[in-house]
């Protein structure tokens, strides 16, 4: 939508995604926190995992889940916006510096979440919609630091799409953000 109505304006199109990105987090956060701890990023249950919060077969189940519920959801938005429902993406993101930005945009995400969580747990889901609405302005990728919605977004072709040759750089981009936003936790918990 955000592209259809922004007559290629790019920063429209951006303010677009950003808002109800960052609106619909928050919704989903606190409605599915009680039921699944919200893990809507495989990043995310890993680091559960790592702190022992989750056992690892329902880090595999969430994972895929994740991945399966990112697919079906861009396929979804494709119908009901009435395009081709099967797409792959040509949008090439770039290399290293995107690599470098995911990194940044991951380690963020999961201090916001794990420092948050320790200090006032209530407010964990305005954190990451907020973390994340801004991410999209001060990272070069525009903060996915998921690998769900990186996998999702190589099946569309539109604004958001990314072309699997990019994916890598979002991917390790986000795993070795995802373990070292979890080890400077540590570190700092740990003082």
């Amino acid at each position: 939508m955000a592209e259809n109505i922004s007559n290629g304006n790019n920063g429209i199109a951006l303010l677009g995604n950003t808002l109800p990105t960052g609106a619909i987090l928050y919704v989903l956060i606190k409605m599915f926190s009680p039921i699944s701890g919200a893990h809507f990023n495989p990043v995310v249950s890993l680091i559960f995992f790592l702190r022992k919060e989750l056992d690892l077969l329902d880090l595999i189940k969430y994972i895929i889940f994740q991945i399966l519920g990112g697919v079906s959801a861009v396929f979804l938005v494709h119908y009901i916006f009435e395009i081709s429902i099967f797409q792959v993406s040509t949008n090439s993101r770039g290399e290293l510096p995107l690599l470098v930005s995911e990194i940044i945009a991951t380690v963020g995400l999961i201090l916001t979440i794990l420092f948050i969580r320790k200090n006032d747990e209530s407010s964990v889901a305005m954190g990451v919609a907020l973390f994340i609405s801004a991410g999209y302005w001060f990272t070069s990728s525009t903060s996915f630091a998921n690998p769900a919605v990186t996998i999702a977004r190589v099946f569309t072709n539109t604004f958001t799409g990314i072309a699997p040759i990019s994916t890598v750089y979002f991917l390790t981009g986000q795993i070795l953000g995802a373990l070292m936003g979890y080890k400077l936790f540590q570190f700092y918990d740990n003082k």
